[in-house]
């Protein structure tokens, strides 16, 4: 599902607010979870999971078209940790 599916869903669920609304919102929360990743903050959404960003050391890696190594530096990648409550819900 992508961003307008997401936003698609939620107007059908709940008719009563514009689509453009719905838009502004899930892009609000989308930016502030971003933004809060960058400040090297974590999002803690409870019954759903954890947004944080983790470190990615310097390290030797290679091409895969040529073969040669090269050297990636350190740079931090967003990752997601599922809720307990979410994983029970996925595995019922």
């Amino acid at each position: 599902m992508n961003k307008s599916d997401f936003i698609g869903k939620l107007k059908a669920k709940r008719d009563l607010l514009p689509e453009e609304d719905i838009e502004s919102c899930v892009n609000l929360i989308l930016h502030f979870i971003s933004s809060t990743l960058e400040d090297a903050n974590r999002v803690e959404i409870r019954n759903f999971g954890t947004f944080s960003a983790r470190k990615r050391e310097k390290r030797l890696s290679r091409n895969p078209k040529t073969g040669t190594s090269v050297l990636v530096e350190p740079k931090y990648h967003p990752y997601f940790r599922a809720s307990k409550n979410l994983k029970e819900s996925l595995n019922q």
